[in-house]
């Protein structure tokens, strides 16, 4: 096995790409810019190299040598040891998973390119919560859906919380920011897609009526948590649906609502 660097400097420059994990709002700008996101966790780093990530760098504690040996051989790049408390200072919380790994970011395709061959697309209008991020990929991945659109301001999928929350689901999903919105969604309706979107309001068809005459493409679009979607977003959909709800419950989380509409659509 190749041999692990060890570092016992929390300060060292080789370090950097897993500094101040916590400071949410530094991560989500500097992250994107220099094109890394950070895998946590046995599982999830696997994912990310089995759906072609290129590994940065890995930084582990020496209880993990063993479990991941194969991947620090296979790595093609720079493995820290460190111990739990110097990871706990570089990264600013404790790293229960015991491992972080720093992955090289992929370009973004083209929304239209993703719509060419799916048939079931689900679309993000700000949601701005990784972890509904996270959850709503984890269940796009499980039930089936083909692609996801995510409008300019949704949370980015990469970010740690959302890639933890999804269990790695955010690598198996090819996914899209649709640049110009809502205008951009007219390219679902060129491609063939009857856009639905998810909204409690009572005047809307209930998902279950409308899921029985579908057509063979369909898109399904969920809003931010609280406010639902825009007036312009439900603007531009061809049919509003709603999960009809009971015992005076007026609405799911966005998370659970979407993975309730994706097995109605599947």
């Amino acid at each position: 096995m190749a041999a692990p660097h060890t570092v016992d400097d929390p300060d060292d420059p080789r370090l950097r790409d897993y500094t101040d994990l916590t400071d949410v709002e530094l991560r989500r700008t500097r992250e994107p810019a220099e094109g890394l996101f950070i895998a946590e966790g046995e599982k999830v780093i696997r994912r990310a190299l089995g759906a072609g990530y290129a590994m940065r760098s890995m930084l582990l504690s020496e209880k993990w040598f063993a479990a991941m040996r194969d991947i620090i051989e296979g790595a093609g790049a720079p493995v820290y040891a460190v111990t739990p408390e110097l990871a706990e200072r570089v990264t600013g919380y404790h790293v229960h998973r015991g491992a972080l790994a720093s992955m090289e970011r992929k370009p973004l395709p083209d929304a239209r390119e993703l719509l060419r061959t799916a048939r079931r697309v689900a679309v993000m209008e700000s949601v701005n919560d990784h972890t509904n991020v996270g959850a709503i990929f984890r269940s796009a991945a499980a039930l089936g859906m083909d692609a996801v659109l995510l409008s300019p301001d949704c949370a980015d999928p990469l970010y740690r919380r959302s890639v933890k929350v999804s269990m790695g689901a955010v690598f198996s999903v090819p996914y899209a920011r649709v640049t110009a919105w809502p205008a951009g969604l007219e390219a679902l309706g060129g491609a063939g897609f009857d856009l639905l979107a998810l909204t409690p309001d009572e005047a809307a068809v209930p998902l279950g009526e409308a899921a029985a005459r579908l057509g063979p493409r369909v898109a399904l679009m969920v809003g931010a948590e609280g406010t639902g979607l825009s007036r312009r977003a439900l603007a531009a959909a061809d049919l509003r649906v709603r999960i009809p709800m009971a015992h005076g419950v007026d609405s799911l989380n966005v998370g659970a609502a979407a993975a309730v509409a994706f097995y109605a659509v599947r």
